[in-house]
């Protein structure tokens, strides 16, 4: 039971810190402006922590890239204009869900690619057994195999 409360305890104690990422010192007055800056923050990837956006960072530079936002918003950019301008900064790989590109095919479509060509080979490799296994004896194969079993009972 204790063990229980206290495994709850943690995992709001971590839910919390990352509530608790974005300062109030960081917020903008504007609350619309301010939503906009947390849905691009949810977009982009801290380049510490690398698998949490900047808005739930904790990170010195995640704070840096939040602000940075901010003030983008705040100078009238769009949303594609502020990530736009991230992703010149920090390269691609700020983005959480980075964009098609000649350089990213492999990421998006290679784990389809392995599943076809696993499938393929499985497939191959069923039908290499099905293809070794003995056929089926005919008419005439059965008839012997009847004679010669009985013949074999009549000498015993």
């Amino acid at each position: 039971m204790i063990a229980r409360v206290l495994s709850f305890l943690i995992a709001i104690s971590l839910c919390a810190t990352a509530a608790l990422a974005v300062e109030p010192s960081e917020m903008l007055e504007d609350p619309a402006l301010e939503a906009r800056a947390r849905v691009i923050s949810q977009d982009l990837r801290c380049v510490v922590c690398q698998n949490e956006n900047i808005d739930d960072s904790n990170a010195t530079l995640a704070q840096d890239m939040r602000r940075l936002v901010r003030e983008r918003v705040k100078a009238g950019d769009s949303n594609e204009e502020v990530i736009s301008y991230m992703v010149d900064r920090y390269g691609d790989f700020v983005l959480l869900r980075p964009r098609l590109t000649p350089t990213t095919v492999l990421l998006w479509f290679g784990p389809a690619m392995l599943f076809l060509f696993g499938a393929v080979a499985v497939y191959r490799q069923v039908k290499q057994v099905k293809a070794t296994e003995p056929s089926s004896l005919s008419d005439h194969d059965v008839q012997q195999a009847d004679a010669l079993l009985s013949d074999k009972g009549d000498t015993e």
